[in-house]
């Protein structure tokens, strides 16, 4: 692999503004490669001048500096000054302007220059950042050794000085950083200084309460006071360790991004100095990585401190003293590929693919579709089965968002909060979808047999509930407490589930918003779910026969199951828009009502018809569809929202722009699926539940091209920002005012 797509590889993707743009400094060299090539062709000979021109206007002159026979040998010279802001700026004069080809170098030294600035400037004010961030930890593990102490009650001097309250990260000098972990902590201290710890810390209690965070959600509710809440409890002690065990692998792992950002970014300079060297002939890579050497960016050491301290606090107090245990808790575990994955998923496709023909030529031969239980069949076991086919189109479209999410570095597994090395590839989702569809396809195969018993005209049993099994087993392995079946995303999918069912009742995260508006597009599962409890709760299926659609209880369920996910997205952004003062929220609420009175409005007319009912769908389903489009292209796609000349915004991930103009397109032509419900178009060799469930496919298809645009523009949002990670929340609150008062 050629350097430059190494380089793009590794970058951390919320800060690729903040690198080297090596692609535009080897487009530079490839003008001058050019222009040499041209002015030897031609001919043209220029005069050698004696004197010299500074580099971009620059008039210092180095003759105080450096002897006459110094510059002649050389072909640049690098200085440093002092910006405005008080940070060091980096400027090349460049000398033996006259020789052929070298005022097109001009360029090349002025975008490395400033291209350099930039990385220099963004690490040193990240690395103050961290060096901020390192004293609240100082505070933060006083607090924890203070707990600790007070938990423990000890009754002797004889506990080690280890867990006294001296955990200064920002104390290290070159000799600590050649003590041993024990020899840092002061395990060799006399008990004497031990005794005095104890106390010591013990006052730090005084002046920090648990954060709420760290406790359950009833006891936030119930607003207890702070004394309430710090009690000096074992279960308390072990929420806050877990907590700051998170807090210090996550500064880690920034401190690692750090040290990797400073690498490649002196690797890239060193590669393209290089490039520059042998395409002009020169040799100026020696002196400016002389000077790149010298600067911030590499002489700097606080990083390579931060690290040595954390590790050494994080094994003593977070590991046991166990080096290699703290280490693989710090150090973030590659995730590897595994061939058993693709193979099994190839399997499940081509059981599925399979499956799907034998299906259809099973149905050409017995000419099903022309028997006279055709349109029972269509009524009663169609709508079971059509659930499966819902749910495995959706993963097929959320594995299709994740492969092109990582084919144009979209960092989703940050943008949803995923537990690093847990989120799933879309091999993963295939796999399950898959899987799911071939045996979803093996229960339609085995249930096809329309005929019932002569003798009691009953369905057999075991056929008839095959669907419930299915349902029943995919349940089952949703819930299941073991290890398997990527136990992690299963938890996480029930825990952000569960906090949809609950809004307004938790503060609304990007992956709550998200998956509610997944169930917006799954209305018509919804209505398969219920169809499953009607049918087998009545029991229907003994006879195969649908008397739901007769009972007035099935029917108001039938409107409250369609409007659920809609309340859901209504009420997380009017949590939203009380805790943000965000008055878009506001008005993304009022797209979700008028989404609720246009769906309740066609499921009416569905029900009752009449012109009345049509025309009041019409008008509310036209409105909600106009509203809801314009807010998916502008607010969440980030499109249309400031016209260019090309309507689109400045910055795009996919390279043609002709996606986002198509996307657009389908996404008003998809959302219009509706127009079916109030036109009642008929195609006589389509039932009434196959033209329902091709439409609920259509806006299935159409929410997994939304979810692309939708995450991509979050990810350029972060971008912006620089966001490249998550704020863990800490464990204790200090008293601000006493701080201020000490």
């Amino acid at each position: 692999m050629k350097f430059g797509k190494e380089f793009v590889s590794q970058m951390i993707p919320e800060w690729q503004q903040a690198y080297m743009d090596y692609a535009c400094l080897k487009l530079i060299l490839q003008e001058i490669q050019t222009s040499r090539k041209r002015s030897k062709e031609s001919g043209v000979l220029k005069r050698k001048l004696s004197g010299r021109r500074n580099f971009s206007g620059l008039t210092k002159r180095y003759s105080r500096t450096a002897s006459s026979r110094e510059l002649e040998n050389q072909d640049i010279l690098v200085h440093a000054t002092n910006g405005d802001d008080g940070f060091e700026r980096y400027e090349t004069t460049i000398l033996k302007v006259a020789e052929a080809g070298r005022v097109s170098e001009l360029v090349f030294f002025k975008t490395l220059d400033l291209e350099f600035d930039k990385v220099n400037h963004f690490y040193r004010s990240k690395v103050e950042e961290m060096v901020k961030e390192a004293v609240v930890l100082n505070k933060q593990m006083d607090a924890l050794v203070a707990f600790r102490i007070k938990v423990d009650k000890p009754s002797s001097s004889s506990r080690s000085s280890s867990e006294r309250v001296s955990v200064d990260m920002n104390a290290l000098d070159s000799k600590e950083q050649r003590k041993t972990v024990d020899e840092e902590m002061g395990i060799k201290e006399e008990d004497n200084e031990s005794k005095e710890s104890v106390p010591e810390a013990v006052s730090v209690l005084d002046r920090i309460r648990l954060n709420k965070s760290t406790l359950s959600t009833v006891r936030n509710v119930l607003k207890l006071s702070n004394q309430e809440e710090l009690k000096f409890t074992r279960e308390n002690l072990k929420k806050i360790e877990e907590r700051l065990e998170n807090v210090f692998i996550m500064f880690y792992r920034k401190l690692r991004h750090l040290k990797n950002y400073s690498f490649l970014n002196t690797l890239a300079i060193s590669k393209i100095m290089k490039k520059y060297d042998k395409i002009a002939s020169r040799s100026a890579a020696k002196l400016y990585m002389e000077m790149v050497d010298k600067s911030y960016l590499t002489s700097s050491d606080e990083i390579n401190k931060l690290m040595l301290r954390v590790e050494s606090i994080f094994v003593e107090h977070f590991a046991n003293s166990n080096r290699s245990k703290g280490m693989n808790l710090l150090r973030p575990k590659a995730k590897k590929e595994q061939h058993r994955v693709t193979f099994s998923t190839g399997f499940f496709a081509g059981c599925t693919v399979s499956l799907v023909i034998a299906l259809g030529l099973f149905i050409h031969a017995r000419n099903i579709m022309g028997t006279a239980g055709q349109k029972l069949y269509m009524e009663t076991m169609f709508p079971l089965y059509s659930l499966f086919a819902f749910v495995v189109l959706h993963m097929i479209m959320y594995a299709s968002n994740i492969y092109f999410w990582k084919r144009y570095r979209v960092n989703y597994p940050f943008i949803f909060g995923f537990k690093e090395g847990t989120e799933l590839g879309y091999r993963n989702v295939l796999l399950l979808s898959f899987g799911l569809g071939t045996l979803a396809l093996c229960a339609v195969l085995v249930n096809l047999d329309m005929e019932m018993d002569p003798n009691t005209h009953d369905y057999k049993t075991i056929t008839e509930l095959l669907p419930l099994f299915i349902v029943a087993l995919v349940l089952a392995i949703s819930i299941c407490p073991f290890n398997i079946f990527y136990r992690s995303s299963r938890f996480f999918f029930l825990m952000v589930v569960f906090r949809c069912i609950a809004a307004p009742l938790y503060k609304v995260n990007l992956p709550d918003f998200f998956l509610a508006d997944q169930l917006t597009s799954q209305v018509q599962a919804l209505r398969s779910l219920e169809f499953y409890i009607c049918y087998y709760g009545w029991g229907d299926f003994k006879r195969r026969q649908n008397t739901c659609r007769s009972s007035d209880v099935y029917n108001t369920f039938h409107f409250i199951v369609a409007v659920i996910p809609y309340w859901s997205r209504f009420l997380q952004c009017i949590r939203r828009l009380i805790e943000e003062k965000d008055i878009s929220q506001g008005f993304n609420a009022l797209k979700y009502l008028l989404t609720i009175v246009a769906v309740c409005l066609r499921t009416a007319y569905s029900l009752n018809r009449g012109n009345d009912w049509k025309m009041a769908a019409w008008v509310f389903s036209a409105l909600a569809t106009f509203y809801s489009t314009y807010w998916d292209i502008v607010f969440d796609w980030g499109l249309l929202h400031k016209p260019s000349k090309t309507w689109l915004r400045e910055k795009l991930l996919v390279p043609h722009k002709a996606v986002y103009y198509i996307a657009m397109v389908l996404n008003i032509v998809l959302r219009l699926a509706w127009l079916q419900t109030v036109l009642d178009f008929n195609f006589s060799f389509l039932h009434r539940e196959t033209i329902i469930a091709l439409l609920a496919c259509l806006e299935i298809i159409r929410r997994g091209i939304w979810n692309f645009f939708r995450l991509e523009n979050e990810h350029l949002n972060n971008v912006g920002k620089f966001r490249a990670f998550k704020s863990v929340p800490l464990p204790f609150n200090y008293d601000e005012e006493e701080d201020r008062d000490s």
